[in-house]
């Protein structure tokens, strides 16, 4: 057992003022014990499915799978191949789980300022009892340690699920999945772990592997997706299972918001040169503009929320994309614009009661421009909470102070950690409190909300509001 040296700053994300700093440790006191709501993500429903699951070794657990933090040891020149990242045409990687260890803590200080950084100590602190600063002296003390602890019952991804006192976990899941872990949790009675519905694979005709993906689809609805009809018809019948398999929202990604009306003709010619390889220029953004406005009318029709997640360049270094893929940390956020985008969509669905869109963007310079004035008028929006490079205390802080005074609070969605690094779940939404608590103490010590207020617009922050805004009461 390693020796304690020291904690967690009990101030941290607090304002240095004395005031605004007392009065946020009394909001947050008032709901750091409140369940966790966790309704976008990315966690792999098989780690809880099967009961005897484990997470592997602390590499497979911090490194591999978290591109948060490989990406940064990239960018200092590091190889993926030596941090264990598996290679698209399987060429030699380091598969020595104590060597990338101790390259990852002669690093560790790269994550210095950084929500990684923040979130990693958070983790090993508070998870795992590690109270010394990792380093490059002893990483090997600390690597034995987690692997010793991973190997026991109290550190399995379900005993770990129900001592983060999560209420809710939703996953996200390609249009084509089976769900056969959803299903299994749900005969021993783990219904509140839920699916999501995505279909960028499908909806997105400029996807790698495009054609695959569609076969995939066609294998799970078990017929021939040859035409534009029989691909919508297959996207309503994988939505009706979802949502029987306890799925309360989709999910949808494309570069920009872009969304446009075509005819059932227009989408069908559209579909058909997908089918054969020969897509003009323009078709892929037309369609997937198209198929946002058609998710929205599913979405009227059987209840599902329906989210955007929009102003990202996926694979940007294609070096990297040729040998590992995607998700290797080479996404880099766009300039985009919403209102004018988003204007065939609303027109149709922006005044129904019966739609609910929730918006995530990358581009800040739109917050008070464009995405809290449409939140602060259209029923059907709600904004999403600072979203990948934002999730951080000043992209958190930037989101408060440029989104709330036009959108007011609760035309906000609340928080989701949009993680696959379980263990990361409650350091990263004890930061979205920490620092919802000190807004609102700076509200309350400069006189804009009452200090009783400021109990109740935490508590809509830390959990309210995610529960209303995807329909999880």
């Amino acid at each position: 057992m390693l020796t304690k040296k020291r904690s967690l700053s009990g101030d941290r994300c607090f304002s240095p003022e004395p005031i605004q700093r007392q009065i946020a440790h009394q909001f947050f006191d008032s709901i750091s014990a409140l369940p966790l709501v966790c309704p976008h993500g990315h966690v792999d429903p098989a780690l809880l499915a099967n009961p005897a699951a484990r997470f592997g070794s602390p590499t497979e657990l911090f490194i591999i799978p978290d591109h948060y933090i490989f990406r940064m040891l990239y960018s200092r020149g590091i190889p993926l191949q030596a941090l264990g990242i598996p290679t698209s045409d399987g060429s030699l990687i380091e598969t020595d789980h104590r060597k990338i260890w101790q390259l990852f803590a002669e690093h560790f200080y790269l994550f210095r300022g950084t929500p990684s950084g923040l979130w990693l100590k958070d983790e090993l602190y508070n998870v795992f009892g590690v109270d010394e600063p990792l380093n490059s002296r002893n990483a090997g003390d600390i690597y034995d340690y987690l692997e010793e602890q991973l190997t026991l019952p109290e550190f399995s991804p379900r005993a770990l699920f129900k001592r983060f006192n999560i209420e809710v976990l939703c996953t996200t899941d390609a249009a084509s999945d089976t769900l056969e872990h959803h299903q299994s949790l749900h005969q021993e009675g783990f219904t509140h772990i839920r699916p999501t519905f995505r279909p960028d694979a499908v909806v997105n005709l400029d996807t790698p592997g495009w054609r695959e993906n569609l076969a995939k689809l066609e294998s799970t609805v078990d017929w021939e997706i040859s035409t534009y009809a029989t691909f919508v018809q297959a996207l309503e019948e994988r939505r009706a299972f979802f949502k029987k398999m306890g799925a309360t929202a989709i999910d949808q990604s494309a570069a920009t918001p872009y969304t446009t009306h075509l005819s059932d003709q227009e989408a069908e010619a559209i579909f058909a040169r997908a089918l054969v390889g020969k897509l003009n220029p323009g078709d892929a953004q037309h369609f997937t503009g198209h198929m946002f406005v058609e998710m929205a009318r599913m979405s009227v029709e059987d209840g599902l929320v329906m989210q955007m997640h929009c102003g990202i360049t996926r694979n940007h270094n294609p070096a990297v994309f040729e040998q590992f893929g995607s998700d290797k940390g080479a996404d880099i956020p766009l300039q985009i614009e919403w209102t004018e985008n988003l204007r065939p969509l609303l027109e149709v669905y922006g005044n129904n009661r019966n739609f609910h869109l929730i918006l995530f963007g990358l581009d800040e310079s739109t917050y008070s421009r464009e995405l809290a004035p449409l939140a602060g008028h259209y029923p059907a929006i709600l904004l999403g909470p600072p979203w990948w490079f934002h999730d951080s205390v000043n992209g958190m802080e930037r989101y408060f102070n440029q989104v709330m005074e036009t959108a007011g609070l609760y035309n906000t969605a609340g928080f989701n950690d949009d993680t696959r690094a379980f263990v990361s779940i409650p350091a990263r939404h004890t930061v979205w409190r920490r620092i919802a608590c000190n807004w609102l103490a700076g509200l309350v010590t400069r006189g804009l909300v009452e200090e009783e207020e400021g109990y109740e617009m935490a508590r809509a922050l830390a959990y309210d509001l995610a529960r209303v805004a995807y329909k999880l009461d």
